[in-house]
């Protein structure tokens, strides 16, 4: 099928790497390897809400620009039912439907012209994913954004591979509110029997979630270290923490409390799809790469649990091994371009991380010793991030943090 007109392109995330990685009770690094690797993203929206774009076009970018897996989160619905939307007078969404059209055909395309009205019926997640699912290819996951709210705060969270819709609930306070709604996905979860995860979205989006109320939450075990839109505040500001800053802060507190890790999410949340812009939610600005024996909803979701995977904006990994206290990190060499890694940790009993160890270069080796309580590393690459959003020009990257391999308790 032929690729819209409208997207600007974007550089592909190579696939075929080889690439390993081990959880943090791993013994034995000669046992071969079986599994695979998978980029995804896992907030994006449509039409369905209050994204600008139909999903079957969305869809099929994720596609031609090397995803893997894609969840279609729009907010407090699913992709079912009959729902119509009408298309904006402007000519760039006017110019959008026709390649819409024209790239579907009428006997795909639902719409109506009345006057300067135009409405069209929007495809159903069970219409829609037959196009473009593939075994081993591509994969969609059912999902929804639950926002939620406090006292004009928003507090949304993503619930990926749901069996179905939840309603937002209410509650007394942001943590009550939040905690909630983790209920409601971890109970879907056990009376359906069907694995699922749901994930804290972008806190500092309009300041509603601080670093108490992330500390305070009980069964939450991601959050978007990255996420691509402008306006969620990724680094903070000169009074409140970032989200990578605040990942440390939040780890420490649930090891305290002997809770497991949290791990750190990248994703586009993109709204936008007509134009490109440092001030628009656009596509392919964050996603995490995972590895699992094959391209399914259980497998993806039982290997981001055991945090095999890492976070990216830009910059692909060729090895991330953890074995013997051993972490070992390489980027995949590009001409022209450097890598600085920083692996960033604390022993058991401080109350804030610091850089342990910098490395100039694409490889580097850290080993834990038993008082480290977690360690993780980012990698900095020198090439520019394509269309990024606040003060973040470079690609980036984020191991997820690893614990000593005599803490097996906490290993999820």
């Amino acid at each position: 099928m032929k690729k819209s007109k409208h997207y600007a392109c974007l550089p592909l995330l190579g696939l075929a790497v080889s690439f390993l990685i081990a959880g943090c009770a791993a013994k034995d690094a000669a046992i071969p390897e079986s599994k695979n690797w998978y980029k995804g993203n896992l907030h994006t929206h449509s039409y369905w809400s209050d994204g600008d774009e139909f999903p079957e076009v969305i869809m099929r970018w994720y596609k031609e620009n090397g995803y893997q897996f894609v969840a279609l989160s729009d907010h407090n619905i699913f992709q079912e039912g009959e729902k119509w939307v009408n298309i904006r007078q402007d000519s760039m969404y006017r110019n959008a439907f026709q390649n819409y059209l024209k790239d579907y055909g009428d006997s795909w395309v639902s719409y109506e012209e009345n006057g300067d009205t135009l409405r069209v019926k929007l495809k159903t997640f069970a219409e829609y994913a037959p196009l473009y699912e593939e075994a081993e290819r591509f994969l969609l996951l059912p999902a929804e954004e639950i926002s939620a709210g406090y006292e004009g705060k928003p507090l949304h969270l993503n619930a990926t591979n749901l069996d179905q819709l939840i309603q937002p609930r209410e509650g007394g306070s942001v943590v009550e509110v939040l905690q909630n709604n983790i209920n409601a996905v971890l109970e879907q979860r056990k009376e359906s029997g069907k694995p699922m995860i749901v994930h804290i979205n972008h806190p500092n989006f309009r300041w509603a979630i601080t670093l108490e109320d992330m500390i305070r939450l009980k069964g939450e075990r991601f959050f978007e270290v990255y996420n691509g839109h402008p306006a969620v505040n990724n680094l903070g500001d000169s009074t409140r923490i970032g989200y990578e800053e605040m990942w440390d802060f939040i780890n420490i507190a649930y090891l305290e409390k002997g809770q497991p890790l949290l791990f750190g999410l990248a994703t586009d949340d993109s709204h936008s799809y007509h134009e490109q812009s440092s001030k628009l939610a656009n596509s392919g600005r964050g996603w995490v790469v995972v590895k699992a024996g094959e391209l399914t909803a259980g497998a993806l979701i039982e290997a981001l649990e055991m945090g095999d995977f890492y976070a990216s904006t830009g910059v692909e990994l060729e090895e991330v091994h953890f074995a013997d206290n051993q972490l070992e990190v390489r980027a995949k060499p590009k001409a022209g371009v450097s890598y600085t890694l920083e692996f960033i940790g604390c022993n058991t009993g401080e109350k804030e991380t610091r850089v342990l160890k910098t490395v100039r270069g694409n490889a580097a080796t850290f080993e834990l010793e038993e008082d480290l309580l977690f360690v993780r590393c980012k990698i900095t690459s020198s090439e520019a991030q394509v269309n990024p959003v606040e003060n973040m020009p470079y690609q980036l990257a984020w191991t997820q943090p690893v614990r000593p391999s005599d803490s097996e308790k906490e290993k999820p």
